[in-house]
């Protein structure tokens, strides 16, 4: 028994060494995690960012559109893939700042929507319809992956906040990620006048 008695500090140190490894592990695949959804928020914010170039060029086609609102919708879309987050810091000005690039595109393409309506022969052509459809299931996607991209930044910022997840995220440097939050003023119903 008393052979027993001088392993078990050995013990000890072993079982906190593979804790403290597991622990730090989880931390690096929580963070990857986070950095692989924020990949894919912005695959389908490309996707959105690729389509308009063809819309613009179907809606050109329409004798008389209004080229202020196409100019509008081609600079927000310069404006919004100008804007690049690194994943290694996903903070929440960084967040924030892309949201509004992205927020003055979807605002552009709104916009022209409406503006569309005027134009039942552009409405009617198949190319503009097809376009229409693929921007539609592109913005549910958005809406999907952002969400997706949060449920994982919350897993991870929980994890980094609980102890003992707090001390090795301070001892290795693991900082809170950024949330995609509703615009400002989204919690109100908008006004319908007829």
């Amino acid at each position: 028994m008393s052979n027993m008695k001088k392993y078990i500090p050995w013990i000890i140190i072993a079982v906190v060494i593979i804790w403290l490894f597991s622990a730090y592990n989880g931390l690096v695949n929580k963070e990857e995690n986070t950095e692989a959804a924020w990949a894919q928020v912005e695959n389908v914010y490309q996707r959105r960012a690729d389509l308009i170039p063809n819309l613009v060029n179907t809606v050109k086609g329409a004798a008389d559109f209004e080229k202020g609102t196409l100019t509008d919708v081609i600079e927000a879309r310069a404006k919004a893939t100008s804007i690049n987050v690194d994943p290694s810091n996903l903070s929440p000005e960084a967040i924030q700042q892309f949201q509004q690039a992205q927020d003055g595109l979807s605002s552009a393409l709104a916009r022209l929507m409406v503006v569309v309506e005027r134009y039942p022969e552009l409405k009617a052509t198949e190319n503009f319809s097809q376009l229409q459809a693929q921007l539609e299931g592109t913005e549910n996607r958005i809406a999907v992956e952002r969400r997706r991209f949060n449920e994982v930044v919350r897993e991870y910022n929980t994890s980094i906040r609980r102890v003992p997840g707090n001390i090795l995220a301070g001892i290795f440097g693991f900082e809170r990620k950024g949330y995609f939050e509703a615009e400002e003023g989204s919690e109100k119903a908008p006004e319908v006048k007829f």
